[in-house]
């Protein structure tokens, strides 16, 4: 009798089981039909296990953004600092997810965004890109990072987008910056410029003012998103400028504009997530431009709350919240501890 070939004795292994104990290689879609077969198992995860990234759209692009400017459709603009954050905001579908150096404060607990160094952000950006599938990402460059030269700058950028797996990058400052800008964008890495009131600067600026109040003031934004602009900047973002200012320079601008405290007259706008969620404790300090969406701090707040409640009464875990054992079992594991 012909001997049938050895692939006729292999069998599927259905996709949905994997082998327990097994160690991937060539055949392991494979099980053998002779001697013994691996005991299939669920695939499991713990409650710590990764959210995943839902995907329900096309990459947002430079391109994409450009014909949403086009069209005069806003862009929205959210920042995140962590892949939880990263995954709430691709999944509400935002345009674009900024890293922001707010983070210093809001996931690290420095006192102003001038305290975060490049390592830091490019650990956060990593993060928050593991969550992102479809926005436009964009790394902050923290303060030290950029200001020496243009070479330190490309290096710092490069670093960003390589390391943290984002788009392009933000940094602060106008005509100043212009050259900077140039080579970042002359590297081939997206730039997102930052005029107006700039946080990384805001102890020269004499704190956190609205800039642009004056003509001379409104000349020189003008003068400033017109030079990053030229440099190759795609986006400007313009913080704490009066509205119609804001509207001015948008309009006399080819790149598009992003708000945060300029008005509607911008063409997106930008919040920081915990700011609009409304995930902080009361009394915190909130600037006059931001609208609380959400009350996120009161809701893990009683949550929390119920689950030390609950714990203290011995009323968590319920029964559906445990693993049972079978009642034979439980009772000749009695009878050997009862020896003993």
């Amino acid at each position: 009798m012909a001997l049938r070939s050895p692939l006729r004795l292999l069998r599927p292994t259905p996709p949905s089981m994997v082998l327990c104990g097994a160690r991937q290689s060539p055949l392991a879609s494979v099980t053998p039909v002779l001697g013994t077969i691996p005991r299939p198992c669920q695939v499991r995860h713990s409650s710590h296990s990764p959210m995943g990234t839902p995907i329900s759209r096309k990459k947002v692009t430079i391109k994409t953004l450009q014909t949403l400017h086009k069209k005069n459709e806003p862009i929205t603009m959210i920042t995140a600092h962590d892949f939880p954050s990263g995954h709430v905001a691709e999944a509400a579908g935002m345009d674009m997810i900024l890293v922001g150096d707010s983070l210093a404060m809001v996931a690290l607990g420095m006192q102003d965004t001038s305290e975060v160094g490049l390592d830091e952000m490019i650990l956060h950006c990593r993060s928050v890109s593991r969550a992102v599938g479809s926005a436009f990402t964009i790394g902050d460059m923290p303060m030290g990072s950029y200001e020496v030269s243009p070479q330190q700058a490309v290096a710092s950028a490069l670093r960003i987008v390589k390391e943290g797996r984002v788009q392009s990058v933000k940094l602060e400052g106008g005509a100043e910056m212009a050259p900077t800008i140039k080579a970042i964008t002359q590297a081939g890495i997206a730039v997102v410029a930052h005029i107006g009131l700039t946080p990384q600067r805001q102890s020269s600026l004499g704190g956190f003012r609205v800039q642009g109040k004056s003509t001379a003031g409104a000349l020189k934004l003008l003068e400033d998103a017109l030079a990053v602009q030229e440099a190759g900047a795609f986006i400007v973002v313009l913080e704490a400028v009066p509205p119609e200012i804001a509207r001015i320079i948008t309009n006399k601008l080819r790149i598009p504009t992003i708000g945060i405290g300029a008005g509607t007259g911008c063409s997106g706008q930008v919040l920081v997530q915990v700011d609009l969620t409304g995930y902080f404790p009361p009394g915190r300090f909130i600037p006059k431009f931001v609208k609380q969406y959400g009350n996120v701090w009161n809701e893990s707040l009683k949550a929390i709350e119920a689950y030390r409640d609950e714990v203290k009464k011995r009323e968590y875990p319920a029964p559906q919240h445990t693993y049972p054992m079978a009642k034979e079992d439980l009772e000749e594991f009695e009878r050997l501890v009862d020896r003993n």
